[in-house]
């Protein structure tokens, strides 16, 4: 796996009404790390947006609502060759951007700050009942079944909080509509033999707002994804020799 130790890396902040957040946040962001430092804001009424730019941030408005569309429009902004794509919603330390871009400079093509490994915590542990939890572990489990020929698994198929070069999200032929982008990118990485790894940051509960992808028909998308893709002829299929043995409502975009 060749390292990237010129890599230029862009730092991106996926908001929507997350005022709160941004303000515990973005003042502990490493910004020095990075070539460039943008947001893209789903739709923010709350002064989200003008607390960043007040921050120095530029704020570019998607143009058209999901997740899917945020992470898109996100690399259309992108002027790097790698973008570290960060929630600022109180509850991941910012310091794991580091070692997101530490990984992806040492040649991974897609990282992700993991709330599964050990080591790690999720916000749902210590409680008895984790239906969150567990339906991301049922979708890595399904994903990797499905489609990983070598390398790890990755558990945590639905964090946000990642890393990935442009050249390989180009390739991965992602959706530009829906919810399902996360786990998308988990299984066309493994589809593609791509270079891969994830590592524990803890998760703590949020301090203003709640999430916006409700459990029930979220779980009908991603199920639905992972049938399209079972069925879909593409050509990501086709031999590719990998890098290296692998390591280490749709209204509603954001986390």
């Amino acid at each position: 796996m060749p390292s990237r130790p010129k890599l230029r890396a862009s730092l991106c902040l996926i908001v929507w009404n997350e005022l709160a957040g941004c303000r515990l946040d973005v003042p502990r962001l490493p910004r020095e790390l990075f070539a460039e430092v943008y947001a893209v804001d789903g739709g923010s009424t709350d002064g989200t947006v003008e607390y960043l730019e007040a921050q120095g941030i530029p704020v570019h408005r998607q143009p058209r609502r999901s997740l899917n569309a945020a992470y898109s429009h996100a690399v259309d902004q992108c002027t790097t060759e790698a973008v570290v794509v960060f929630f600022p919603k109180g509850t991941i330390d910012p310091a794991c951007v580091v070692s997101l871009r530490r990984l992806l400079a040492e040649g991974h093509d897609l990282v992700v700050a993991s709330r599964n490994l050990p080591g790690a915590r999720n916000e749902e542990d210590g409680r008895v009942f984790k239906p969150r939890k567990w339906g991301v572990e049922a979708l890595s489990l399904a994903a990797a079944l499905l489609w990983r020929r070598e390398g790890p698994r990755l558990l945590d198929v639905l964090h946000g909080v990642k890393a990935f070069t442009v050249e390989s999200y180009r390739r991965m032929k992602l959706s530009d509509t829906g919810v399902t982008i996360d786990l998308e990118m988990t299984v066309r990485a493994y589809r593609l033999r791509l270079s891969r790894t994830e590592f524990p940051v803890a998760e703590q509960g949020r301090h203003a707002g709640q999430t916006r992808f409700k459990i029930l028909p979220t779980g009908r998308r991603l199920a639905g994804f992972l049938w399209r893709e079972l069925v879909r002829p593409v050509d990501l299929d086709l031999p590719h020799p990998p890098s290296s043995p692998a390591s280490g409502p749709e209204q509603q975009p954001l986390q």
